[in-house]
């Protein structure tokens, strides 16, 4: 059985996904009981660069279970001043 979830990328993590634009999600289908880490591996994201996940809005961590239907959003580690 398959789940579909919504995927977006912020920032420089934009760039391994260069056919979505900005805030355009990427819909994916995974097998059941797959993690963060494993949709973050099938995407091809360095996990180096990851800083935060979210899941429907709140934050998680990459061996969370993904359920059907999730928004999940991968954003880099943000420097400013």
């Amino acid at each position: 059985m398959k789940v579909k979830v919504e995927v977006r990328v912020f920032a420089t993590l934009r760039k391994y996904l260069p056919e979505l634009g900005i805030g355009e999600p990427k819909i994916v289908e995974l097998p059941q009981g797959s993690t963060f880490e494993d949709l973050r591996e099938m995407l091809g994201l360095p996990i180096e660069e990851i800083k935060i996940i979210m899941r429907n809005g709140i934050q998680t961590e990459m061996d969370e279970i993904i359920e059907d239907g999730d928004r999940i959003a991968y954003a880099p580690a943000v420097a400013g001043g």
